[in-house]
């Protein structure tokens, strides 16, 4: 994944946001983490979904499990999809906020598409900025 079967769809800047693959005689937009971003649709409704979609959530907080106890939160530096038999990956860090004065944070290398422990966080998961006694 992506198959040959799947076209690349753009940004005007060129920027990728994902594919569009044959389903039958629909077709289905796919983001650059490999997750579906539509039903079986017109080719031109899955082109929406994923303008629509977007790639700003690249930037969100994420959930990281099975690397710890609790679930980390993470943010993600790199998305590099599966090319030509060569395995992609998806590399996140520790979330920092922001702070450049902090050390470097720890780095995981997940593969690609994204796997199930890679999440968006949910209400309950533990916030790194809160000191729990």
């Amino acid at each position: 994944m992506p198959r040959p079967d799947w076209t690349p769809h753009r940004r005007d800047d060129g920027e990728l946001l994902g594919w569009i693959h044959p389903a039958g005689d629909d077709w289905v937009a796919v983001d650059v983490l490999g997750r579906p971003a539509s039903a079986p649709t017109e080719w031109l409704d899955a082109e929406a979904a994923l303008e629509e979609h977007g790639i700003a959530w690249l930037a969100d907080p994420w959930m990281l499990e099975g690397e710890e106890a609790r679930p980390l939160r993470v943010r993600i530096l790199e998305v590099t999809p599966d090319e030509e038999g060569v395995p992609g990956r998806i590399v996140v860090k520790i979330d920092d906020f922001g702070d450049m004065t902090r050390p470097a944070t720890a780095q995981f290398i997940l593969s690609w598409p994204i796997p199930d422990r890679l999440r968006p966080p949910r209400e309950g998961d533990p916030d790194p900025r809160t000191i729990s006694r």
